[in-house]
Protein backbone atom coordinates (compact mmCIF):
# COMPACT_ATOMS: atom_id res chain seq x y z
CA UNK A 1 0.00 0.00 0.00
CA UNK A 2 1.20 3.71 -0.86
CA UNK A 3 2.73 6.02 1.55
CA UNK A 4 1.94 9.43 1.47
CA UNK A 5 2.67 12.57 4.08
CA UNK A 6 -0.76 13.89 2.21
CA UNK A 7 -3.59 12.67 0.17
CA UNK A 8 -6.26 15.45 -1.61
CA UNK A 9 -9.12 14.68 -3.14
CA UNK A 10 -10.28 16.66 -5.92
CA UNK A 11 -8.02 18.07 -8.66
CA UNK A 12 -10.15 21.08 -9.01
CA UNK A 13 -8.40 24.49 -8.29
CA UNK A 14 -8.66 23.92 -4.65
CA UNK A 15 -7.44 20.80 -3.90
CA UNK A 16 -5.00 21.36 -6.64
CA UNK A 17 -3.66 24.45 -4.58
CA UNK A 18 -3.98 23.02 -1.61
CA UNK A 19 -1.35 20.20 -2.83
CA UNK A 20 0.98 22.77 -4.24
CA UNK A 21 1.30 24.45 -0.97
CA UNK A 22 1.72 21.44 0.56
CA UNK A 23 4.51 20.30 -2.09
CA UNK A 24 6.18 23.83 -1.14
CA UNK A 25 6.49 22.36 2.62
CA UNK A 26 8.77 19.43 1.24
CA UNK A 27 5.39 17.14 1.70
CA UNK A 28 4.96 14.03 -0.29
CA UNK A 29 1.64 14.62 -1.76
CA UNK A 30 -1.40 12.87 -3.89
CA UNK A 31 -3.62 14.12 -5.70
CA UNK A 32 -6.97 12.06 -6.31
CA UNK A 33 -9.51 13.12 -9.32
CA UNK A 34 -12.19 11.36 -9.52
CA UNK A 35 -12.93 11.97 -13.41
CA UNK A 36 -10.61 11.27 -16.41
CA UNK A 37 -9.48 15.42 -15.92
CA UNK A 38 -11.17 17.84 -14.32
CA UNK A 39 -14.82 18.90 -15.51
CA UNK A 40 -16.68 21.03 -12.49
CA UNK A 41 -16.47 24.54 -12.03
CA UNK A 42 -12.44 24.91 -12.27
CA UNK A 43 -13.10 24.45 -16.13
CA UNK A 44 -16.82 25.84 -16.39
CA UNK A 45 -16.07 29.45 -15.45
CA UNK A 46 -14.71 32.63 -17.37
CA UNK A 47 -11.63 32.26 -16.23
CA UNK A 48 -11.29 35.65 -14.57
CA UNK A 49 -8.92 36.78 -11.55
CA UNK A 50 -10.62 39.35 -10.19
CA UNK A 51 -9.40 40.61 -6.63
CA UNK A 52 -11.13 44.10 -7.21
CA UNK A 53 -14.33 41.98 -6.66
CA UNK A 54 -14.04 40.08 -3.14
CA UNK A 55 -14.05 42.25 0.05
CA UNK A 56 -12.10 41.52 3.68
CA UNK A 57 -9.93 38.52 3.75
CA UNK A 58 -11.25 37.20 0.34
CA UNK A 59 -9.77 39.83 -1.19
CA UNK A 60 -6.86 39.42 0.44
CA UNK A 61 -6.52 35.40 -0.56
CA UNK A 62 -7.21 36.82 -3.77
CA UNK A 63 -4.15 39.10 -3.91
CA UNK A 64 -2.06 36.38 -2.89
CA UNK A 65 -3.58 34.15 -5.49
CA UNK A 66 -2.49 36.83 -8.44
CA UNK A 67 1.01 37.16 -6.93
CA UNK A 68 0.90 33.09 -7.67
CA UNK A 69 -0.31 32.92 -10.90
CA UNK A 70 1.77 35.56 -11.84
CA UNK A 71 5.18 33.69 -10.86
CA UNK A 72 3.96 30.51 -12.44
CA UNK A 73 3.80 31.98 -15.34
CA UNK A 74 6.39 33.04 -15.53
CA UNK A 75 8.21 29.58 -15.23
CA UNK A 76 5.47 27.91 -17.39
CA UNK A 77 2.34 28.52 -19.42
CA UNK A 78 -0.57 27.93 -17.62
CA UNK A 79 -2.41 30.48 -19.75
CA UNK A 80 -2.13 33.72 -17.58
CA UNK A 81 -3.00 37.31 -19.60
CA UNK A 82 -2.42 40.19 -17.98
CA UNK A 83 -5.29 43.00 -19.63
CA UNK A 84 -6.94 43.58 -16.09
CA UNK A 85 -10.49 44.05 -15.59
CA UNK A 86 -12.91 46.64 -15.80
CA UNK A 87 -16.43 47.66 -14.19
CA UNK A 88 -18.25 49.65 -16.93
CA UNK A 89 -21.00 51.93 -15.20
CA UNK A 90 -24.23 52.15 -17.35
CA UNK A 91 -26.10 54.95 -15.07
CA UNK A 92 -25.48 57.73 -12.31
CA UNK A 93 -26.09 54.91 -9.54
CA UNK A 94 -23.58 52.83 -10.61
CA UNK A 95 -21.14 55.23 -11.43
CA UNK A 96 -21.38 56.28 -7.90
CA UNK A 97 -20.85 53.12 -6.71
CA UNK A 98 -17.43 52.61 -8.90
CA UNK A 99 -16.44 56.14 -7.15
CA UNK A 100 -16.81 54.82 -3.89
CA UNK A 101 -14.94 51.63 -4.73
CA UNK A 102 -12.42 53.75 -5.60
CA UNK A 103 -11.75 55.87 -2.94
CA UNK A 104 -11.41 52.09 -0.89
CA UNK A 105 -9.19 51.03 -2.88
CA UNK A 106 -7.18 54.49 -3.17
CA UNK A 107 -7.37 53.93 0.72
CA UNK A 108 -5.88 50.78 0.67
CA UNK A 109 -3.00 51.30 -2.01
CA UNK A 110 -4.82 48.92 -4.86
CA UNK A 111 -4.26 50.26 -8.32
CA UNK A 112 -7.18 51.77 -9.81
CA UNK A 113 -8.52 53.97 -12.68
CA UNK A 114 -11.33 55.43 -13.45
CA UNK A 115 -11.84 55.46 -17.30
CA UNK A 116 -14.02 58.43 -18.62
CA UNK A 117 -16.62 57.44 -21.90
CA UNK A 118 -14.44 58.69 -24.27
CA UNK A 119 -11.27 56.75 -22.90
CA UNK A 120 -13.71 53.70 -22.65
CA UNK A 121 -14.63 53.85 -26.04
CA UNK A 122 -11.12 53.89 -27.34
CA UNK A 123 -9.80 50.87 -25.23
CA UNK A 124 -12.74 48.69 -25.42
CA UNK A 125 -14.45 49.78 -28.95
CA UNK A 126 -16.62 46.80 -29.07
CA UNK A 127 -18.63 48.30 -25.90
CA UNK A 128 -21.19 50.15 -27.32
CA UNK A 129 -21.09 54.12 -26.54
CA UNK A 130 -24.39 54.48 -25.23
CA UNK A 131 -24.20 51.85 -22.43
CA UNK A 132 -20.76 53.10 -20.81
CA UNK A 133 -21.11 55.84 -19.29
CA UNK A 134 -17.63 55.61 -16.86
CA UNK A 135 -15.47 52.81 -15.88
CA UNK A 136 -13.55 51.51 -13.07
CA UNK A 137 -9.84 49.56 -14.46
CA UNK A 138 -7.73 47.51 -12.38
CA UNK A 139 -4.64 46.65 -14.62
CA UNK A 140 -2.68 44.15 -12.12
CA UNK A 141 -5.42 41.84 -12.31
CA UNK A 142 -5.44 38.57 -14.98
CA UNK A 143 -7.38 36.18 -16.94
CA UNK A 144 -6.92 32.70 -17.73
CA UNK A 145 -8.29 30.12 -20.26
CA UNK A 146 -10.35 28.19 -18.57
CA UNK A 147 -10.22 24.72 -20.00
CA UNK A 148 -6.70 24.94 -20.10
CA UNK A 149 -5.44 26.20 -17.05
CA UNK A 150 -6.14 23.35 -14.77
CA UNK A 151 -4.20 21.13 -16.94
CA UNK A 152 -1.41 23.30 -17.31
CA UNK A 153 -0.86 23.43 -14.00
CA UNK A 154 -0.88 19.80 -13.05
CA UNK A 155 1.37 19.41 -15.53
CA UNK A 156 3.95 22.16 -14.15
CA UNK A 157 3.50 20.57 -11.22
CA UNK A 158 4.51 17.34 -12.22
CA UNK A 159 7.27 18.39 -13.80
CA UNK A 160 8.43 20.68 -10.94
CA UNK A 161 7.97 18.25 -7.69
CA UNK A 162 9.72 15.02 -7.74
CA UNK A 163 7.26 14.10 -4.27
CA UNK A 164 3.87 15.31 -6.36
CA UNK A 165 2.03 12.34 -7.53
CA UNK A 166 -1.73 12.49 -9.20
CA UNK A 167 -4.26 9.96 -9.94
CA UNK A 168 -7.22 10.76 -12.42
CA UNK A 169 -10.24 8.89 -12.70
CA UNK A 170 -10.26 7.18 -9.11
CA UNK A 171 -13.12 8.34 -7.27
CA UNK A 172 -12.71 8.10 -3.56
CA UNK A 173 -15.30 6.44 -1.62
CA UNK A 174 -14.09 5.11 1.78
CA UNK A 175 -12.28 6.70 3.91
CA UNK A 176 -10.81 5.17 7.54
CA UNK A 177 -8.74 5.73 10.39
CA UNK A 178 -6.40 3.36 11.24
CA UNK A 179 -4.33 4.24 14.78
CA UNK A 180 -2.25 6.89 13.55
CA UNK A 181 -2.71 6.30 9.69
CA UNK A 182 -5.59 7.31 6.93
CA UNK A 183 -6.68 4.57 4.84
CA UNK A 184 -8.06 5.68 1.05
CA UNK A 185 -10.20 3.44 -1.31
CA UNK A 186 -7.94 0.62 0.94
CA UNK A 187 -5.29 1.13 -1.85
CA UNK A 188 -3.17 4.21 -0.32
CA UNK A 189 -2.05 5.48 3.60
CA UNK A 190 -1.55 8.84 4.85
CA UNK A 191 -0.43 10.64 7.76
CA UNK A 192 -3.40 13.40 6.61
CA UNK A 193 -6.45 14.05 4.01
CA UNK A 194 -7.61 17.00 2.78
CA UNK A 195 -11.67 16.61 0.69
CA UNK A 196 -11.75 19.22 -1.71
CA UNK A 197 -14.89 17.65 -3.54
CA UNK A 198 -16.44 20.98 -4.94
CA UNK A 199 -20.20 20.48 -4.92
CA UNK A 200 -20.32 16.74 -4.60
CA UNK A 201 -21.62 15.50 -1.37
CA UNK A 202 -22.64 12.20 -2.30
CA UNK A 203 -19.55 10.06 -1.82
CA UNK A 204 -17.77 10.67 1.34
CA UNK A 205 -19.70 11.59 4.81
CA UNK A 206 -23.24 12.31 3.03
CA UNK A 207 -24.41 12.97 6.24
CA UNK A 208 -22.01 15.52 7.21
CA UNK A 209 -22.62 17.29 3.44
CA UNK A 210 -26.62 17.68 4.10
CA UNK A 211 -26.34 18.96 7.34
CA UNK A 212 -23.54 21.24 6.24
CA UNK A 213 -25.75 24.50 5.42
CA UNK A 214 -24.23 24.45 2.05
CA UNK A 215 -26.14 25.35 -1.41
CA UNK A 216 -25.39 24.41 -4.88
CA UNK A 217 -25.29 27.54 -7.60
CA UNK A 218 -26.28 26.52 -10.88
CA UNK A 219 -24.96 28.65 -13.67
CA UNK A 220 -25.34 29.00 -17.25
CA UNK A 221 -23.39 30.39 -19.52
CA UNK A 222 -22.66 30.87 -23.14
CA UNK A 223 -19.73 31.34 -25.54
CA UNK A 224 -19.16 32.95 -29.88
CA UNK A 225 -18.00 31.48 -32.03
CA UNK A 226 -14.40 33.51 -32.62
CA UNK A 227 -15.19 37.41 -33.04
CA UNK A 228 -11.94 38.77 -33.67
CA UNK A 229 -13.35 42.03 -34.83
CA UNK A 230 -15.09 42.62 -31.07
CA UNK A 231 -12.06 43.44 -29.28
CA UNK A 232 -12.74 42.67 -25.75
CA UNK A 233 -9.35 42.67 -23.75
CA UNK A 234 -9.43 41.49 -20.34
CA UNK A 235 -12.28 41.12 -17.53
CA UNK A 236 -15.02 42.81 -18.78
CA UNK A 237 -17.39 43.63 -16.46
CA UNK A 238 -20.88 45.78 -15.97
CA UNK A 239 -23.52 47.26 -14.35
CA UNK A 240 -25.72 44.30 -12.93
CA UNK A 241 -22.19 43.36 -11.64
CA UNK A 242 -21.41 46.50 -10.17
CA UNK A 243 -24.56 45.86 -8.57
CA UNK A 244 -24.01 42.57 -7.80
CA UNK A 245 -20.62 41.98 -6.32
CA UNK A 246 -19.33 41.94 -2.63
CA UNK A 247 -16.68 44.19 -3.00
CA UNK A 248 -19.04 47.17 -3.67
CA UNK A 249 -21.87 45.82 -1.47
CA UNK A 250 -19.00 45.80 1.76
CA UNK A 251 -17.14 48.85 0.89
CA UNK A 252 -19.78 51.32 -0.80
CA UNK A 253 -21.76 53.18 1.67
CA UNK A 254 -24.34 53.70 -0.99
CA UNK A 255 -24.88 50.62 -2.37
CA UNK A 256 -28.04 49.39 0.39
CA UNK A 257 -29.76 52.86 -1.06
CA UNK A 258 -29.61 52.33 -4.96
CA UNK A 259 -32.52 51.26 -6.54
CA UNK A 260 -32.83 48.77 -8.88
CA UNK A 261 -34.45 49.88 -12.49
CA UNK A 262 -37.09 47.95 -13.52
CA UNK A 263 -35.79 47.07 -16.60
CA UNK A 264 -33.34 45.12 -14.18
CA UNK A 265 -35.74 43.24 -12.31
CA UNK A 266 -36.31 40.06 -14.35
CA UNK A 267 -32.85 39.45 -14.54
CA UNK A 268 -31.97 39.91 -10.62
CA UNK A 269 -34.84 37.25 -10.20
CA UNK A 270 -32.65 34.74 -11.95
CA UNK A 271 -29.49 36.30 -10.37
CA UNK A 272 -28.30 37.41 -13.78
CA UNK A 273 -25.48 39.91 -14.28
CA UNK A 274 -23.17 40.16 -17.83
CA UNK A 275 -19.68 38.92 -18.06
CA UNK A 276 -17.43 39.13 -21.03
CA UNK A 277 -14.07 37.61 -21.39
CA UNK A 278 -12.72 36.78 -24.59
CA UNK A 279 -10.63 33.47 -24.96
CA UNK A 280 -7.04 33.20 -26.79
CA UNK A 281 -9.17 31.91 -30.50
CA UNK A 282 -11.32 35.56 -30.18
CA UNK A 283 -14.52 33.47 -28.70
CA UNK A 284 -16.02 35.57 -26.02
CA UNK A 285 -17.57 33.63 -22.73
CA UNK A 286 -20.74 35.29 -21.58
CA UNK A 287 -22.92 34.83 -18.58
CA UNK A 288 -24.14 34.22 -16.27
CA UNK A 289 -27.32 33.35 -14.18
CA UNK A 290 -27.74 31.55 -10.65
CA UNK A 291 -30.28 29.49 -9.25
CA UNK A 292 -30.32 27.80 -6.02
CA UNK A 293 -31.06 24.46 -4.30
CA UNK A 294 -29.53 22.71 -0.81
CA UNK A 295 -26.39 20.68 -1.21
CA UNK A 296 -28.82 17.45 -0.45
CA UNK A 297 -31.51 18.27 -2.98
CA UNK A 298 -28.77 19.85 -6.06
CA UNK A 299 -30.81 16.86 -8.64
CA UNK A 300 -33.53 19.13 -8.11
CA UNK A 301 -31.56 21.71 -10.46
CA UNK A 302 -31.49 19.76 -13.27
CA UNK A 303 -28.91 18.89 -16.33
CA UNK A 304 -30.43 20.92 -18.45
CA UNK A 305 -30.17 24.45 -19.49
CA UNK A 306 -32.98 27.00 -19.70
CA UNK A 307 -33.45 28.65 -23.05
CA UNK A 308 -35.23 31.38 -21.45
CA UNK A 309 -32.54 32.43 -19.36
CA UNK A 310 -29.77 32.03 -22.07
CA UNK A 311 -32.27 34.30 -24.19
CA UNK A 312 -32.67 37.45 -21.19
CA UNK A 313 -28.63 36.75 -20.48
CA UNK A 314 -28.08 37.56 -24.57
CA UNK A 315 -31.13 40.19 -24.74
CA UNK A 316 -28.83 42.29 -21.95
CA UNK A 317 -25.54 41.37 -23.80
CA UNK A 318 -26.78 42.95 -26.76
CA UNK A 319 -27.21 45.77 -25.24
CA UNK A 320 -23.47 46.15 -24.53
CA UNK A 321 -21.89 44.26 -27.44
CA UNK A 322 -23.26 43.71 -30.71
CA UNK A 323 -24.16 39.96 -30.61
CA UNK A 324 -26.95 37.82 -31.79
CA UNK A 325 -28.29 34.43 -31.16
CA UNK A 326 -26.81 32.98 -34.76
CA UNK A 327 -22.98 33.92 -33.08
CA UNK A 328 -23.86 31.55 -30.19
CA UNK A 329 -21.46 28.40 -30.45
CA UNK A 330 -22.41 26.56 -27.11
CA UNK A 331 -23.78 26.99 -23.73
CA UNK A 332 -23.76 25.11 -20.59
CA UNK A 333 -24.65 24.85 -17.08
CA UNK A 334 -21.78 24.84 -14.11
CA UNK A 335 -22.39 23.87 -10.64
CA UNK A 336 -20.78 24.91 -7.18
CA UNK A 337 -21.38 24.89 -3.58
CA UNK A 338 -21.07 27.48 -1.64
CA UNK A 339 -21.75 28.76 2.28
CA UNK A 340 -23.86 31.95 2.62
CA UNK A 341 -22.77 32.52 6.31
CA UNK A 342 -19.16 30.92 6.01
CA UNK A 343 -18.01 31.71 2.97
CA UNK A 344 -16.90 28.24 2.76
CA UNK A 345 -16.96 25.00 4.57
CA UNK A 346 -14.35 24.09 7.06
CA UNK A 347 -14.99 20.51 9.16
CA UNK A 348 -12.72 18.72 10.94
CA UNK A 349 -13.71 15.21 10.72
CA UNK A 350 -10.58 14.05 13.20
CA UNK A 351 -7.44 15.64 13.90
CA UNK A 352 -6.31 14.38 10.60
CA UNK A 353 -9.37 14.13 8.15
CA UNK A 354 -10.49 17.69 7.05
CA UNK A 355 -13.17 18.75 4.50
CA UNK A 356 -12.40 22.17 2.77
CA UNK A 357 -15.05 23.08 0.00
CA UNK A 358 -17.91 25.10 -0.82
CA UNK A 359 -15.59 28.02 -2.08
CA UNK A 360 -18.51 29.28 -4.28
CA UNK A 361 -17.66 31.48 -6.93
CA UNK A 362 -14.52 32.85 -5.69
CA UNK A 363 -12.49 29.76 -6.59
CA UNK A 364 -10.56 31.01 -9.57
CA UNK A 365 -9.74 34.13 -7.79
CA UNK A 366 -9.58 33.20 -3.80
CA UNK A 367 -8.89 29.34 -4.42
CA UNK A 368 -4.75 29.92 -4.03
CA UNK A 369 -4.45 32.21 -1.47
CA UNK A 370 -7.16 30.30 0.78
CA UNK A 371 -5.21 27.05 0.14
CA UNK A 372 -2.37 28.81 1.37
CA UNK A 373 -3.54 30.32 4.38
CA UNK A 374 -5.22 26.28 4.96
CA UNK A 375 -1.92 24.49 4.50
CA UNK A 376 -0.29 26.62 6.86
CA UNK A 377 -2.90 26.42 9.60
CA UNK A 378 -2.77 22.38 9.47
CA UNK A 379 1.27 22.38 9.25
CA UNK A 380 2.61 25.47 10.59
CA UNK A 381 4.11 28.42 8.95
Amino acid sequence: MQQFDLIITGGGILGTFHAFHALQKGLKVLLLEKDSYPVGATVRNFGQVVPSGLADKWFNYGLTGLALYKSIQQKGDISVRQNGSVYIASDDDEQLLIHELKTHYDNIGYNALLLPAKEINERYPAIKREYAKEALFFPEEISVEPDKMIHRLHAYMQESFNNFHISYYTPVTAIEETQSQIKVNNQFLANKVIICCGHEGKLLFPDIFTNSGQVVSKLQMLRTIPMPELQLNGNVLTGLTIRRYESFAANCPSFNHVQTPQHYEELKKWGIHILFKQATDNSIIIGDSHEYAPVSQSDDLGFHTNHYINELILEEASHIINIKNKQIATCWSGFYAQHNEKNIFEYDITPQIHIRTGIGGKGMTAGAGYAKESVDLLYGN
